[in-house]
């Protein structure tokens, strides 16, 4: 009876520290890790002329060192992108090759969760010549607008500076080049 209570009295000890070793790990990874982002699935939101929101005056460091403000009355294609995030590296060359069928729309790209020599490699690796802000601050100005939902994300804004649809994910260049022509011929 006694080695039975022993045995049983092991097993619970076993379990018990077995169940402590998770209670202090999450399937959540800690902010700032490479992988606590959410993946878009590619999701395109068209968001009508009348509903629109207002997008914030998009300025401030680039990830060269220079200054950056948007100039107001032009599309812009705002890209939410990371080095280390795959689907960002997979859509790179489409947003490089749109940016220059497009030269009357400006792209720019938001560095978001990453360091800047990183960036500044991932930015020669892909031949971008697009700017990106080095820093993901501008995003919590969108407050009521529609912010970035996943990485990468795509705004396509229109002239008057208003959001007009949303890429959750990677782009494509059908996808893409399509909402452009759309927010174009507006």
């Amino acid at each position: 009876m006694r080695k039975r209570l022993l045995i049983m009295l092991s097993m619970l000890i076993a379990l018990l520290l077995l169940s402590l070793s998770f209670v202090g790990s999450s399937s959540e990874p800690e902010v700032g890790a490479e992988l606590s982002y959410i993946e878009g699935n590619g999701a395109v939101t068209k968001v009508p002329i009348g509903s629109r929101k207002a997008t914030p005056d998009l300025s401030g460091t680039l990830i060269d060192g220079s200054e950056y403000r948007m100039e107001r009355g032009k599309p812009i294609v705002l890209n939410v992108w990371a080095s280390w995030c795959s689907p960002c590296r997979a859509e790179a060359p489409t947003l490089q090759e749109l940016s220059e069928k497009y030269p009357e729309v400006q792209f720019l790209g938001v560095l978001t969760r990453d360091n800047l020599t990183a960036a500044r490699a991932f930015i020669d690796r892909f031949g971008l010549t697009f700017p990106s802000l080095r820093s993901d601050d501008v995003l919590l100005e969108f407050n009521d607008a529609m912010i970035a939902n996943a990485i990468p994300t795509t705004l396509v804004i229109d002239k008057s500076g208003l959001i007009a649809a949303r890429i959750g994910g990677e782009v494509t260049f059908t996808g893409l080049s399509g909402l452009i022509d759309e927010v174009l011929g507006e």
